[in-house]
């Protein structure tokens, strides 16, 4: 049986709650938010994506194996910005399902918040099948 496990990279939390957590490969991130960074959307959503890496790499895990991802966004007009970097930040990996929206108002002041769902090692590209099912997989 699996046994859930916190991760921490001991940054600063805002209230009651894990950074992340782990049960088994399953990980769940809390929502990610980087006030720190600057009061721009651009710096808040690239620490924000920093923070992400920090966790996941502290679960033993990255970026490639996520299986779904919540984007909030104090403003919508944000999405065409936050869509180019987040894209840039997921490189040539599979990208996760994902939803995107913006709620009335997001903790600390923040502009973007992210919250995480991965796998992992589920972002291991197989090489030992036959190149007809590799296609058939992506």
């Amino acid at each position: 049986m699996s046994r859930k496990l916190k991760i921490d990279t001991g940054g600063t939390k805002f209230g009651p709650y894990s950074p992340g957590i782990t049960s088994g490969d399953h990980i769940w991130l809390s929502g990610q938010v980087d006030v720190d960074s600057g009061d721009d959307i651009e710096s808040q959503t690239r620490g924000t994506l920093t923070k992400i890496d920090d966790l996941l790499a502290a679960s033993n895990s990255s970026k490639a194996d996520l299986v779904k991802v919540t984007i909030l966004m104090e403003d919508i007009d944000y999405y065409s910005k936050i869509n180019e970097i987040y894209g840039e930040w997921l490189g040539d990996t599979i990208p996760p399902a994902r939803a995107a929206y913006s709620p009335a108002k997001l903790p600390l002041g923040a502009l973007v918040e992210i919250v995480c769902e991965a796998v992992r090692n589920s972002g291991d590209y197989r090489t030992d099948l036959p190149a007809e099912l590799e296609e058939a997989l992506i």
